[in-house]
């Protein structure tokens, strides 16, 4: 039984946990060349509570003669230990930020994607990588978005900008847009459509080996959903993992948030992508946005896992070994409907110039 909790807290880590780790990110400055088309990366930072927040500026080659109204991309990682480039610690190692930003450039749209505070380039940002909430992740984007119309005016005015948030990234997303600066969009992939308790609840659930974990299991992310703290000595060891004491106050945190009510009052036009084999969260969460969005535009995408690859099996094995292949593209289809509707976004924007 062990053995199978072990198998969900490590999809759940990729979902839920915050995790302490001090490991810096290498990044690639200069030129890159990507699709036959050489696009410019650079190091970009913004003020963070008590040091350097760190990210890499992707751009095309022709950065420095962006069209005024190009909106500027910023991607906001999922959860856990993930860099920049979408890779973490914990065993993915697909780079699916990296390989997005370096195609979106390709196609002539900038963007930057960010270290979370307290991890890798940021580490210096807080002292304490687990001492965060989602709205101090949207502290971040605001500090971010900030940067970018900086580095990038647009001649009409401040380049706007349009949040990509990816899994929990979509939460951090949803919650701050209403404060970025210009934002003129934003763009969920794989983002949950439900609070965070029901998650994990029913990916547990999920697993029939699981049932003599269910009750403890339940019992512990009840006590979360109303403020508190579990004490772990009253825990099984299999479910220590998941409801670390250091990552207790961030889970009470995530859990207070219900993504559809986010989603219900966001202003700015929106793109929901969810991939048809991602093993981590579903479709059925896309529709919740969805349907609590009616203008926004839903893109379901077959063949397209979490990692934003193509997978054209059902089998699980298959589908986990594109998290350590970053050699293997993302898929141009989400690359695609990223661009159709950024091309609506700049077409409104255009109107409104004139």
């Amino acid at each position: 039984m062990r053995r199978s909790i072990g198998k969900i807290v490590r999809i759940l880590v990729a979902l839920c946990l915050t995790t302490l780790t001090s490991q810096v990110s290498a990044q690639t400055k200069g030129a890159t060349e990507t699709e036959g088309r050489q696009v410019l990366q650079e190091e970009l930072t913004a003020s963070g509570p008590a040091g350097a927040l760190k990210g890499t500026l992707t751009l095309p080659d022709d950065g420095e003669t962006l069209r005024g109204n190009t909106p500027a991309f910023l991607i906001v990682p999922g959860s856990g230990p993930t860099d920049r480039d979408g890779n973490s610690p914990l065993g993915i190692a697909a780079a699916p930020y990296k390989l997005l930003a370096e195609a979106l450039a390709s196609r002539g749209f900038p963007s930057l994607r960010i270290d979370k505070r307290g991890m890798f380039g940021s580490k210096d940002a807080v002292s304490n990588p687990n001492d965060v909430t989602i709205d101090r992740y949207g502290d971040d984007l605001v500090a971010w978005a900030s940067a970018i119309q900086a580095r990038l005016p647009a001649g009409t005015g401040a380049r706007c900008i349009i949040p990509i948030g990816h899994s929990e990234g979509g939460l951090v997303a949803l919650a701050a847009v209403g404060r970025l600066p210009n934002a003129c969009g934003i763009i969920l992939i794989a983002s949950i459509g439900r609070p965070m308790d029901q998650v994990i609840s029913e990916q547990l659930r999920a697993n029939p080996a699981n049932a003599p974990f269910l009750a403890e299991a339940e019992a512990a992310l009840a006590t979360l959903k109303q403020g508190e703290r579990v004490d772990q000595s009253t825990l099984s060891p299999a479910l220590l993992p998941l409801f670390a004491t250091e990552v207790q106050g961030f889970l009470v945190d995530t859990m207070s948030y219900d993504p559809v009510e986010l989603a219900a009052t966001t202003q700015v036009p929106m793109l929901i992508v969810q991939g048809l084999r991602d093993i981590q969260v579903t479709q059925k969460d896309a529709r919740m946005l969805a349907a609590a969005a009616p203008k926004a535009q839903l893109a379901l995408i077959p063949d397209v896992n979490h990692a934003l690859k193509v997978v054209e099996t059902d089998e699980l094995s298959a589908n986990l070994s594109t998290y350590a292949n970053p050699a293997l593209p993302i898929s141009s289809a989400v690359v695609e409907v990223i661009e159709r509707f950024t091309a609506e976004v700049m077409g409104r924007q255009a109107k409104e110039i004139d």
